[in-house]
Order: structure tokens, then sequence, then C-alpha cells
């Protein structure tokens, strides 16, 4: 990191007040998971109530958190030193959030239509971005709820880190396309007679969509669409506010990377995209970094020292550690200029480092040492 980079002040975003949400995004494997939970964890240990919502499906969150599971409904974390505050941590069941909201939102009768319709359980299990959609949708229920004062959001793994903010559109545009509006005018006009009033361009296109779904399909698309349409609205309405809300000045958006030339570059992008939807970021997190406490011995000195002792034949477990260091040097070398390239494209971002740990963090005291690292 370049001493001119500014420093990512955690603390001060923990303890703001008026923080109230904290999304933590980047490309997979950059450790987004563990930074939400540490994050989560340390404002806790300092007054706030605090939930941390995860869509990673790997227990390590549950695991490092002395929790036996995770699932859709918020559970207290214990051994928490807690300074007045409290952690509470979660993981999001995609299906389980799409069927609380049509049970919120439809009458019992329609709700029951809707839930055993075989395109709705496909739909709610498979379809592209409704893991993101149902993401935002829990969001908007824990705001909405007011039992937090902040909720930490490790966002899904997909390729791009900021497909939750594009699915909203794609499922609506999906709700909303032709080939839906066409397959539902049957039902909005009375069932089976409807096609007596509709033309015969109509019959054409129902009867290869026919052939190509098959009837029943084609069937249960028709019951699931019609009996969806009196409560997609509020799904638009409250996917708007939420959107809303990350924009708002008590969001702020934490971009996590790893120092390699992949994460770097999606960091980029990622910091680019959210200037253009005007969302609040607070800064970059690398994780990962290597370090070394010997700075003063270059990668250069080490090889040369090495060299001459195994010329020498002497000392070769020293010789082999000055290998090691030299290694750990041009690895940390590495690293350090794709942080510059990034830093050289966005010179105010602020950015904080995560050393690399010699393990995998796995329980309340990895965790900690994760948030005072962020910190320091």
């Amino acid at each position: 990191m370049s001493r001119s980079t500014p420093a990512l002040d955690i603390d001060a975003i923990l303890d703001d007040d008026n923080t109230r949400i904290i999304v933590c995004c980047g490309s997979g494997g950059v450790g987004k998971t563990t930074t939400a939970a540490a994050l989560g964890l340390r404002a806790a240990e300092r007054g706030r109530s605090a939930v941390v919502l995860t869509v990673d499906p790997a227990k390590r969150l549950a695991q490092s958190m002395g929790l036996t599971e995770l699932d859709n409904t918020p559970r207290r974390v214990t051994d928490v030193n807690s300074a007045g505050g409290e952690l509470h941590a979660m993981m999001l069941d995609m299906k389980r959030t799409f069927d609380e909201i049509i049970e919120a939102h439809a009458d019992p009768e329609r709700a029951q239509q809707i839930l055993t319709n075989p395109f709705y359980q496909s739909l709610s299990s498979s379809f592209s971005g409704t893991q993101e959609y149902m993401a935002m949708e829990k969001l908007g229920q824990l705001r909405r709820s007011g039992d937090w004062d902040l909720i930490v959001v490790d966002t899904p793994p997909s390729r791009s880190a900021l497909d939750f903010l594009d699915a909203p559109e794609r499922l609506g545009r999906f709700l909303d396309g032709r080939l839906i509006r066409i397959l539902t005018a049957p039902a909005k006009v009375g069932g089976r007679s409807a096609f007596k009033v509709l033309n015969a361009g109509f019959g054409i296109v129902a009867g290869m969509l026919t052939k190509v779904l098959g009837a029943q399909v084609l069937k249960d698309i028709q019951m699931f669409v019609s009996a969806l349409d009196a409560v997609f609205g509020g799904f638009r309405q409250r996917a708007d506010q939420t959107y809303r809300l990350l924009q708002a000045p008590g969001t702020a958006f934490l971009v996590v990377a790893a120092p390699e030339r992949d994460a770097m570059r999606e960091a980029s992008y990622f910091v680019e995209r959210l200037a253009e939807e005007r969302m609040p970021l607070a800064g970059v997190v690398v994780n990962r970094v290597h370090l070394s406490r010997a700075q003063g011995l270059s990668a250069a000195r080490s090889s040369a020292a090495a060299e001459d002792l195994e010329a020498k034949g002497e000392h070769e477990l020293t010789a082999a550690v000055l290998r090691l260091h030299a290694a750990r040097m041009q690895l940390a070398a590495r690293e350090q200029r794709e942080q510059e390239h990034f830093t050289s494209a966005h010179p105010t971002v602020p950015m904080a480092q995560v050393p690399a740990m010699p393990e995998d963090v796995h329980d309340l005291a990895g965790l900690r040492q994760i948030g005072q690292l962020l910190a320091s």
C-alpha cells in the first residue's frame, strides 16, 4: 500500500451510529464472509447491536461463531465480550425467503396455489438472480424490523459480486417480459374461454409453446404468473426501497480483495460500478497480504547469502531459511505492485490491509484477531 493511500478507519465506521448497513462485496474466494463476521463481532464488542447476513453456503461462519448451524432466522452468538452490544448471525435461505414473501403478501388460497406450483418451485430455487434478489429482500426485512442498529451483509458468491444490484431488475424483466405476458393472457381474460377471445396469432404462438414446453408445463406457468400477478407489484416496490436504502448515507460499502491480479482488477471494477450507481464506498480491504518482519533484508541479499552458504557447504538450515525469506519477499513485492496498480487508478479510495494468517479462522478468537487487524 502506498504511503499516500488514505487509511481505512474501520472503527470510525463501526462506532458511527449513523452507519446502519455495511455491505462487503468482492469476487469469490477473497475472504468476504470472514471479513463480514469479523466486522459484526467487533461492532458488537464495541457496543453495537449487530446482525451478520451471509449467503455463502459454506459452514465456516457458523463454526467460527460457535453456532451449530445458521439458517434463515437470526441466531444470537454467545461468548461475545459485550460492551452493551450483541451479535446475531444468519444464512440466507433463498427459497424460504421467497415462500415467506408469498405467504405475507397473498391471501391463503392464492399463496397455496403459488407455493405448490411446480414452476414456482423451480423458479424459487434455481432461477438466475433469485438468490441475489432474495438477499435484497432479506436485507430490507432486517432493516424494517428495527431489531438491530447495524446490519453487515456478505454478498452472494457469484461471478460478479454486484449481481445483487441487478437482480431485481432482471427478475422484473423476466416476469414483465413478452413471453410471460403471452402466457398470462388466457388467465387474465377468463381461463379456457380466453382462447376464443384472442386472435389467431396468439393461438399459433400458444400451439408452438405447447409443443416445445408441453401442455402441463405451459399450464403451470400460466397458473403461476396469474397467481403471482397480485403480489409482484410489492416485490418491485420493496426492491426499489432497498436499492434506495443502499444509496443512503447510512450505508457503507467495503470492497474486499486479495493482492492478486484478477482480484485487484475485480476490485477496481467494483469501485467504478459503485460510483456509477451512486453507492457510498467506504474503502477497500485487501486480505491475505504477505509481509515480513525482516523487511530490511531484501530478496536479492537473502538469495546471495544462501548461495554463499551453500557454496561453502555450511549452515544448510540457515541457507534454507534465507531461501524461504527470499521467496516471501518476492511474493510481497508482486503483491505490492498489484496494489499499486489499483491505487494509481483510485488514489483517493481508503484502504486497509490484513496480513495472511498461518491458518484458517475457525473460532471467535480468530475473528476477533481479524477485526483488530482490520482496525490497526
